[in-house]
This record gives structure tokens, sequence and C-alpha cells, in this order.
């Protein structure tokens, strides 16, 4: 089997309502997740570039979060209007889409020790 080009992580993460950092999953993860499988599909990006739902990507201030691999690209505050961007620009055209990348400096994450 031929290995991806390329694997979209969608959070899809789902916390408890009260939660105040909230969660993917609340503001439209599962759809964004049917879209990008949908459209990477009728593209002709099916064994090319893989979808994937995720869990929990720690960045729950952006959501919906997704993370375009081995780019290494994090998106905040992606909605089903911008799928069709996000293939066209960065999965066909290889152009980052700047509007929505979080910055480095807002990710959560802690990086190791040099």
């Amino acid at each position: 089997m031929a290995k991806f080009q390329r694997h979209i992580f969608i959070c899809t993460n789902e916390r408890e309502a009260l939660d105040e950092r909230g969660c993917c999953k609340a503001r439209g993860a599962s759809e964004v997740a049917e879209a990008f499988k949908r459209k990477l599909h009728e593209q002709g990006f099916r064994r090319i570039v893989r979808p994937n739902k995720a869990g929990c990507l720690d960045q729950c201030a952006f959501g919906v979060v997704v993370v375009v691999y081995p780019d290494n690209v994090w998106y905040g505050r992606v909605t089903v209007a911008d799928v069709d961007e996000i293939i066209e620009r960065h999965i066909r055209r290889g152009e980052v889409v700047q509007r929505l990348v979080i910055p480095d400096d807002k990710l959560t994450g802690i990086a190791p020790p040099s």
C-alpha cells in the first residue's frame, strides 16, 4: 500500500458543557471532518491525503483545530466554509492559509528542553 502524502487531523474532542475551554465538537468539528472526507474524495485525493478524526489536540481556545502533517501547519477556528480553501490552497497548491494559522507562540504545547 502506498503511503499517504499528507494527513489532516481534525480535533473532534468533546468536553462537558460547563468546561470553560469549550471543545471542538461543540464548534462544529464533526461537520468539518465530514466535509474534509467528502471533498478530498470528490477532488481525487482519496488514498493520497487522509483526513483523520482526532482526540484533543490541546488547542481548545482555537477550536475547531486542524493540523496538516507532515507540513506541521496548525489551523484554528476552522469551519465547513474554510474546507474548500484549505484543500485548494494548502493541499493542491502548497500554500498555507495564513488567516487560519495558529501562530507557534500561541500553541499550548511545551517545547522540550534544549
